[in-house]
């Protein structure tokens, strides 16, 4: 089944970002990215803001139905942890890094706007809690504090392989950075 017109202009706004950061993104450029007719992406989108709107939704629904974690194998302990965790900053930054700079983009973009950048926000979250319940139900240590420097550390090698070192090893830090939190 193809695409709908919406569906196109979305998937196009997120390459326009990915690649070409925030100030690329106008309906024009949309519509041509996306082979679409002049005014097609206005006609969804009648603002910039409603068209920043749509991307943050279209990037949260997308990334909840592809990062279930009902559907991922299940963690019992540091090594399946350090495996999850590199596979997911792989894919984020390999068949997903498009989407990945959009994200970026756009939580700096929308740092000032609680209510345009609240289902990016709320991802995240979402994001955490899981990481949270996993650190817990392994059994390591001060979950809260814990899950924050994974976090932070997975920011960290993402940016990293996004725009230093696109085929970094991330096995050695992630797996360092668990063992130390898991007190091995």
């Amino acid at each position: 089944m193809a695409a709908s017109t919406r569906e196109r202009a979305l998937e196009a706004a997120v390459e326009l970002l990915g690649a070409e950061g925030v100030r690329a993104l106008s309906h024009a450029r949309v519509d041509e990215r996306a082979g679409l007719p002049a005014g097609s992406t206005s006609n969804w989108f009648r603002t910039r803001r409603a068209l920043l709107g749509g991307v943050v939704d279209w990037i949260a629904e997308r990334e909840r139905a592809e990062l279930d974690p009902a559907g991922a194998p299940a963690i019992s302990g540091p090594d399946d942890l350090v495996d999850a965790l590199c596979a997911g900053i792989v894919l984020q930054t390999g068949p997903f890094a498009t989407r990945t700079r959009a994200r970026y983009a756009l939580f700096l973009e929308l740092a000032g706007d609680p209510e345009l950048g609240r289902p990016l926000r709320h991802q995240r979250q979402e994001f955490e809690r899981w990481t949270e319940r996993v650190v817990t139900d392994i059994g390591i240590p001060d979950p809260a504090p814990a899950t924050r420097a994974l976090m932070a550390l997975a920011d960290g090698l993402l940016l990293h392989r996004l725009t230093v070192d696109p085929d970094l090893d991330l096995r050695p830090a992630v797996e360092r950075a668990v063992r130390a939190l898991a007190g091995a």
